[in-house]
């Protein structure tokens, strides 16, 4: 996973060529000593688009989750120490997670258009109920702890004990699912551009990449091989980083 970061970080660095720049003399060339991971069909390099294109899935999936994280765990909080207010806000996210996630991005990309911003804004509305409810479910524990009620007793305000005791003491499964849901992003996304309904077709991304290759798969294998394997590779060290967390930090498990 540091070595996909690292190469995203310095791609201009580790990319022999441009991208996007076209070259048809040497359109369809497999893997060489000038393309170490072949040419697609309009002679761009794979392995720069390959690097490029993990910049763009990892924008995405940090950003998501970020945002996600926040504007989550800002409706968790609310809807768990606040009784009023669990009803109204549980039972919209419970009718946003009753749309199949990739059929709710796919509706929200058909209204927005395609573009980096609106799939950005696409997989954060499908994210957010999973984190909310997460930590709703930490709060309503955490709200009945002795802890809480002597916060109270001294005076504290419901928003410093919410940031001071209650969401803290739900961290660490927060952070945990973070780590799955910037993978499920990063999927999310590959699969929007897969179908036509991501970022610019025209942006390096691995699904756009994969959506390219498929179409002669049998001739150039190559073009969907190498940026199936960098998404494989990624979200799959993302999940063992979850399992290895989520053992870290429970306490049971130690």
């Amino acid at each position: 996973l540091l070595l996909v970061i690292l190469a995203a970080a310095f791609a201009p660095l580790l990319t022999p060529y441009d991208p996007t720049f076209l070259d048809p003399a040497v359109r369809l060339q497999g893997p060489s000593l000038d393309h170490p991971l072949g040419t697609d069909d309009r002679g761009r390099d794979i392995f720069s688009r390959v690097i490029y294109g993990g910049r763009v899935s990892l924008m995405i999936g940090v950003s998501v989750t970020l945002a996600a994280a926040l504007i989550g765990s800002a409706l968790g909080l609310l809807s768990g120490y606040f009784p009023k207010l669990d009803t109204p806000i549980m039972r919209t996210l419970d009718g946003l997670m009753a749309f199949p996630s990739i059929l709710l991005a796919i509706a929200i990309m058909a209204s927005l258009g395609t573009s980096a911003v609106n799939v950005f804004i696409a997989l954060v509305v499908v994210y957010t109920p999973t984190i909310a409810r997460l930590v709703r479910s930490t709060t309503l524990v955490t709200r009945q702890q002795p802890f809480v009620e002597s916060a109270r007793s001294i005076g504290m305000t419901d928003s410093q004990v919410l940031l001071r005791y209650v969401y803290p003491n739900g961290f660490s499964p927060l952070i945990v699912q973070c780590t799955f849901v910037v993978a499920f992003a990063i999927i999310s996304e590959a699969s929007l551009s897969f179908l036509g309904a991501g970022v610019d077709p025209e942006t390096p991304t691995w699904g756009n990449m994969l959506r390219d290759g498929q179409r002669v798969l049998q001739s150039a294998w190559w073009l969907a091989l190498f940026p199936g394997i960098a998404l494989v590779l990624t979200v799959l060290t993302l999940n063992l980083l979850g399992d290895a967390l989520r053992d870290a930090l429970d306490p049971r498990a130690r």
